[in-house]
């Protein structure tokens, strides 16, 4: 997807990844434009009869009846977004900001929002030449919307505040607008608290969160098969039949694809009448689908929480087609921050199950006669100990981050803003959460595919050989101790990126 057109309609969630990771083309289309124009009369009209109007002729927040002169509008909505620009520490990620600014300019487009076109084509401008503001991590309380976050964004607009440079560097906005060919704008009555007033950091972080762990859980499920085969753990407990007497569809999903993977498999055959074998695998192993199939479903309302955000107007005040302009709640971040929070509750259990079947794995009492910590020489070699003690590291982090951030509120504004969200905070600590848990699958992907290389002569299912054949060129065979640091972080990039999993379909067929 090379260009995105924007419409007084939603955007797709492939278009806010489009932007925000590949930095596709944004067109306004003609349509935006005209429902832009429209309202933006509508606000025109009101300046002209002089109402107090609440963003329009007013302050903001505990100063929401404080009428401001006409002549100081223009005044107040820079002075908004220079004051609001309050964040503090490192900077978001590029494609957080260019997915928020995406967003943001999606909303205005739909004509509830009162601001000329010209706003909307300055967000256009920054993206189509590939300016990011610099936005720092903290600010935002989900509250009416990311203020702080976006308020970065805005003043890059106005020619002030900070960019990030190719290299992470952070350099003044001006002379990198000016070299771009970009002129500042100057804003209107409105336009700043339009700039600021929405929910579209977290949206953007939740819809790329999304887009993350759908591609995780299905490299959770090749990981559980992989250790599975590797533990001469049975695949009977993973046929479609035992799945449709509990139909819960996450959980369906997930058996499917294990029990797919387990087939073909000379391991797998080896055992499959052995008196001496378990009669059932521990839950690690066993209930896999019924761990991973859950964090599908609990996906899958993210989606649709993400998908009503993205057919919403997310402002206020909003300006109503016959010509009101009325106060909403609608900036209130909770459907998102609930939605991120249970996002990372269900992501944390899936990376914690996976450091289970890892324990098991190097476990010379537990895995099934293969050697301690996967090293053929245990004892001057430690093999992958430390490994798991890194995947336990990881997860009790994980179940620390996994404390749901949406419980918590802190009042601001005067008491005006007295019950807020923390939806940026829940979705900031959902990236962290996936990053760990991709870390976690690699750490058992390593795991797996040692102990199967162990297993040999055995012939593992089709799966693991397409596994073992991308990871052996990485970490090699089982054998003297190395640095595992690098071999773990590319394994990583391996379990996180699309090649192995299309390998792995490429020898089984498609994957949930």
């Amino acid at each position: 997807m090379s260009t995105v057109h924007i419409k007084p309609a939603p955007v797709t969630p492939e278009e806010v990844i489009a932007v925000a990771r590949d930095r596709a083309e944004v067109v306004i289309d003609a349509e935006a434009r005209e429902a832009m124009a429209a309202s933006r009369a509508i606000v025109d009209g009101i300046e002209r009869e002089g109402r107090p109007v609440y963003g329009v002729s007013t302050g903001f927040g505990a100063l929401a009846n404080t009428f401001v002169e006409p002549e100081r509008r223009g005044e107040l909505q820079h002075a908004l977004i220079r004051s609001h620009a309050a964040g503090v520490g490192d900077p978001m990620p590029d494609e957080v900001v260019r997915a928020m600014m995406l967003l943001r300019l999606r909303s205005l487009a739909m004509g509830r929002s009162g601001v000329r076109p010209v706003i909307a084509d300055a967000l256009a401008g920054l993206l189509n030449s590939d300016i990011t503001p610099w936005v720092p991590r903290h600010g935002s309380l989900g509250a009416s919307g990311d203020l702080a976050p976006l308020a970065h964004c805005a003043l890059v607009m106005l020619g002030e505040g900070w960019v990030r440079a190719a290299d992470g560097t952070r350099l003044e906005a001006g002379p990198v607008l000016e070299r771009a060919g970009l002129e500042p704008i100057t804003l209107s009555s409105k336009e700043g608290l339009a700039l600021i007033n929405g929910t579209d950091g977290m949206l953007g972080m939740l819809i790329l969160a999304v887009a993350d762990l759908r591609h995780l859980l299905t490299m959770a499920d090749v990981c559980a098969a992989l250790s599975n085969e590797a533990m001469l753990g049975s695949d009977r407990p993973f046929q479609p039949e035992l799945h449709e007497i509990r139909p819960q569809p996450g959980q369906a999903r997930s058996a499917a694809n294990i029990h797919r993977l387990l087939q073909d498999s000379e391991v797998m055959d080896s055992h499959r009448n052995d008196l001496a074998h378990a009669v059932q695998d521990a839950y690690s192993m066993r209930c896999a689908p019924q761990v991973a199939g859950a964090a599908r479903d609990v996906l899958a309302y993210a989606e649709t929480v993400a998908a009503q955000e993205l057919r919403s107007v997310v402002d206020n005040p909003v300006v109503l087609p016959d010509g009101r302009v009325e106060s909403t709640g609608n900036f209130h971040g909770a459907p998102l921050g609930y939605a991120a929070d249970f996002l990372g509750i269900a992501a944390a259990d899936v990376g914690s199950i996976s450091e289970r079947r890892v324990d098991r794995l190097l476990d010379v009492t537990r895995n099934r006669g293969l050697p301690a910590f996967l090293s053929p020489d245990p004892g001057v070699n430690s093999g992958l100990m430390i490994a798991q003690y890194t995947a336990a590291g990881i997860v009790a982090e994980n179940r620390r981050l996994a404390a749901p951030a949406s419980v918590d509120s802190v009042p601001t504004s005067g008491m005006q803003e007295d019950h807020v969200s923390m939806g940026w905070a829940a979705a900031c600590k959902l990236r962290t959460i996936l990053d760990n848990l991709g870390t976690l699958l690699a750490v058992e992907m390593l795991a797996a595919t040692q102990g199967l290389q162990l297993r040999l002569p055995l012939i593992p299912s089709p799966a693991a050989r397409a596994a073992t054949a991308a990871v052996a060129p990485i970490a090699g065979k089982p054998g003297p101790d190395q640095f595992l640091a690098p071999v773990i972080e590319q394994v990583k990039h391996l379990v996180e990126g699309p090649t192995l999993k299309a390998e792995i379909e490429t020898a089984v067929g498609p994957l949930e």
